[in-house]
């Protein structure tokens, strides 16, 4: 692993994204670099690209700086794209990536293939994006803005340092960032558990009309675009609902779809132990983790999820040969 310094050499100008829809640990990602650079290298100019994260974010430090459209004609020394598996996942700021004298790739899912950057930071064993920024920028210059960016992308992605994908160093990096003095109880608080009285309603109509499949060992949930004006949510709404399905009990396999726009889905995954859902994400040109993945699919809800269980029924053949459980053994 190179240090960012090494990366930084004769750069006057630098971007930095990371994928649609963004999460703790991408938000966390893109906003640690813009401190890191503001207090290491204010000489270079830094923008920050990114679809608007979720207003429980706004207490990042630069979260005003994000844009969310580049800036016309605008070319880099380096590009930096953090947390993202796929180019497509940065859209609409590919242009930009791609006239950029270099490119590099920070990443941790399993499902990148370092085919698109120069230059890749990828670790698929590690808990977070932030995780690898951290050993990449070096604890001597990490400033209290740049750790709370940080704490908070490692805080998403290990679902609060719970999920397997948590490390013995994942620990010892969370208590080097709690030494800036951080408020971890607000960070954790506010950007994790807190739910407005809309976000409420949407997680209880989904879990109201979640169905269990498998004898319980799987369970789905939709929210059809009606329903998502109905209650005047988006996307970004929509975080922790697949969590709380797949914290059901006997659940070994969550599936959350809501539809994006008229018979587009985005399709979460998540996993407790014997099924590797990024294979399937794979399948649909996304990506993820083995216990967390998404993808976009069109058509309808009910052919997606049949077509999911029958990916999930070839891989508990495999991993519980007794759970007598086979493909094509999923009924509506």
């Amino acid at each position: 692993m190179k240090k960012l310094e090494e990366y930084l050499k004769g750069v006057s100008s630098l971007a930095v994204t990371a994928h649609i829809n963004p999460d703790g640990d991408a938000t966390g990602s893109v906003l640690s670099v813009l401190n890191y650079m503001k207090d290491n290298h204010p000489e270079i100019r830094t923008d920050v690209y990114l679809q608007k994260p979720a207003e429980e974010l706004a207490f990042l430090p630069g979260y005003d700086a994000i844009q969310t459209e580049l800036s016309e004609g605008a070319v880099y020394d380096l590009f930096i794209i953090c947390d993202c598996s796929t180019i497509d996942r940065i859209d609409p700021f590919v242009g930009a990536f791609r006239t950029a004298s270099r490119r590099l790739c920070v990443d941790h899912h399993k499902s990148n293939a370092g085919d698109f950057a120069e230059d890749n930071e990828v670790y698929p064993d590690v808990s977070s994006t932030c995780e690898i920024l951290y050993d990449l920028m070096g604890t001597e210059r990490i400033g209290r803005n740049t750790a709370e960016c940080l704490y908070t992308g490692i805080v998403h992605d290990t679902g609060v340092f719970k999920y397997s994908c948590t490390s013995r160093h994942t620990m010892e990096i969370a208590g080097d960032l709690m030494d800036r003095r951080l408020d971890t109880t607000s960070i954790i608080d506010n950007s994790f558990y807190s739910k407005t009285y809309v976000q409420n309603q949407i997680l209880g109509r989904a879990l109201l009309e979640s169905v269990l499949f498998f004898d319980g060992r799987c369970i789905f949930s939709v929210i059809p675009e009606s329903v998502m004006k109905f209650y005047g949510v988006t996307g970004a709404d929509m975080g922790g609902v697949i969590e709380q399905l797949r914290l059901t009990e006997g659940v070994e396999v969550a599936i959350f779809l809501y539809e994006s726009q008229t018979g587009v889905y985005k399709v979460s995954l998540r996993s407790r132990k014997n099924i590797d859902v990024s294979k399937i994400a794979v399948a649909y040109g996304g990506g993820g983790h083995a216990r967390a993945a998404g993808f976009t699919a069109s058509g309808r809800s009910r052919a997606i999820i049949r077509e999911i269980s029958a990916m999930i029924a070839q891989q508990m053949e495999e991993a519980l040969p007794d759970s007598g459980i086979s493909v094509g053994s999923f009924e509506e």
